[in-house]
């Protein structure tokens, strides 16, 4: 998919901040410093749309980007950063599932894990709330650059098997490694809506 345009919509700290309904919608999940927000930035080739940062638990909302008019991309916050405070933490879990209930256009959830790391138990409990969410889901294994050939090859194979029935894919925001390959299943996803 070629972006033509691609622009900040809204940061929701609650429910009554989403943005109105109406687009289909690709939702970036995952633990804190997966690399969502630079993900969505290679997508849409654009250096500075979401923030970054190499401090984890930086994202604190739910942001809403448009792209090219037709679908938002949607950053929630990471999940596991330890210096979070509970209240925080429980406040984030809330904003989160309001959001996957009250959504309709959510059609695509990509589950970001860092290729480098074990999965933690938060990943394998995320997988299996949208499993029973029934939202289509991929996932995406982020930082792929950063491994081998013969390590990529290894964990594929072993998120594969982790994540039995879900398409996985590795990746790189760095490199652009399936950036192609994500497009393509949001092209496809989309286009049944």
């Amino acid at each position: 998919m070629k972006v033509i345009e691609a622009e900040f919509v809204a940061s929701a700290f609650s429910p009554r901040d989403f943005p109105p309904a109406g687009l289909s919608e690709i939702v970036f999940a995952g633990r804190s410093n997966v690399g969502k927000s630079s993900l969505i930035n290679r997508l849409v080739e654009k250096r500075n749309l979401a923030r970054t940062s190499s401090t984890p638990g930086k994202t604190q909302s739910i942001n809403f980007y448009r792209v090219n008019r037709s679908l938002h991309f949607v950053d929630l916050p990471g999940y596991g950063y330890a210096k979070v405070p509970k209240s925080v933490g429980r406040h984030w879990k809330k904003l989160v599932e309001a959001y996957f209930r009250s959504r309709p256009g959510i059609v695509l959830v990509l589950h970001l894990v860092d290729a480098r790391l074990r999965l933690t138990p938060l990943d394998q409990e995320l997988a299996q709330w949208l499993c029973h969410l029934g939202f289509p889901t991929m996932v995406v294994a982020t930082k792929a650059d950063k491994l081998s050939g013969n390590e990529r090859s290894s964990q594929l194979r072993a998120l594969s098997s982790s994540f039995e029935g879900v398409p996985v894919l590795l990746s790189s925001a760095v490199t652009g490694i399936g950036c192609k390959e994500i497009w393509k299943r949001v092209a496809d996803t989309t286009q049944h809506v």
